[in-house]
């Protein structure tokens, strides 16, 4: 079998039994897309728009609905219909970061209930496997997938080192509902212990901190391209927020979606150079 870096993302998902990572991967070589949309606005109205010009071009939508200050439920249901309209996945960045219970609580209930409408979310490993038992028990039997923060794309991370190996070990260990990491790298073979070894190891890695134009924001946040990334580094999914959108949330939806589409085109080439592949 070819190694996970040469096989397309059909392949790979026929390989997948969660629900959330093949339904993933099936969007991702159905649209000939593997680029994510971060959408950090705080109003509704802007939301919304963002999403719906992107939507053609995107595998995943990544949200921080916590941020939008005129939330209400309406809007996930727009959400939703969206996401059915342009065939992409809904990824909650939500980091949970607590024990068990809390978390469990966090991801079911409360003003945004994640766990009803949102295909996958994260979390950090800080607490140890209880924050995956927790979310797991809500998320699982929806059909759900969880990424793990392994690494972070902002100057001086704290998640390096003896942490991203800890966090790929509890990865292995809830492989049912685990599908991946926040990362920089492939973590192939990161984390094993003498004797060890993980054959048939297929974690999703998803890239922030991925642009064209400009290589650092100001607040510690990093930048490399498309090409750095899928191709030198290994990773499945670029994550791309204001280099698409800029810093006037979208207001203009011709300069979005040209930015959208040129992602989604350099994200895909980088792919297809991987795979070794010119179709």
């Amino acid at each position: 079998m070819a190694s996970i870096l040469k096989q397309t993302y059909s392949q790979r998902a026929a390989n997948h039994t969660n629900p959330a990572a093949k339904a993933l991967l099936e969007t991702i070589e159905r649209k000939r897309s593997n680029l994510c949309v971060s959408v950090d606005v705080t109003k509704k109205a802007d939301f919304l728009r963002i999403i719906d010009v992107v939507g053609p071009y995107i595998c995943l939508v990544k949200t921080h609905v916590d941020v939008i200050e005129d939330f209400d439920y309406s809007l996930v249901e727009q959400l939703q219909e969206l996401s059915i309209k342009h065939d992409f996945q809904i990824f909650e960045d939500r980091k949970f970061a607590d024990i068990g219970n809390t978390v469990a609580l966090q991801y079911s209930s409360g003003v945004y209930k994640i766990a009803q409408w949102s295909h996958i979310t994260n979390a950090h490993p800080v607490p140890g496997p209880s924050i995956i038992t927790g979310l797991s028990s809500v998320g699982l039997p929806l059909g759900r997938g969880l990424l793990l923060l392994a690494e972070m794309s902002t100057k001086g991370s704290l998640a390096v080192g003896s942490y991203t190996e800890e966090a790929v070990r509890m990865a292995r260990a809830n492989r049912d509902f685990v599908i991946g990491f926040i990362a920089q790298r492939r973590m192939d073979g990161i984390g094993l212990r003498e004797g060890e070894s993980s054959p048939g190891e297929d974690f999703f890695v998803l890239t922030p901190g991925v642009g064209l134009d400009v290589k650092g924001d100001g607040m510690g946040q990093q930048y490399r391209t498309p090409r750095e990334v899928v191709l030198e580094s290994g990773c499945d999914v670029i994550i791309v927020g204001r280099g698409i959108y800029g810093k006037d949330n979208g207001a203009n939806p011709d300069a979005v979606r040209a930015q959208a589409e040129r992602y989604r085109e350099e994200g895909w080439k980088a792919y297809q150079e991987r795979i070794g592949s010119t179709v």
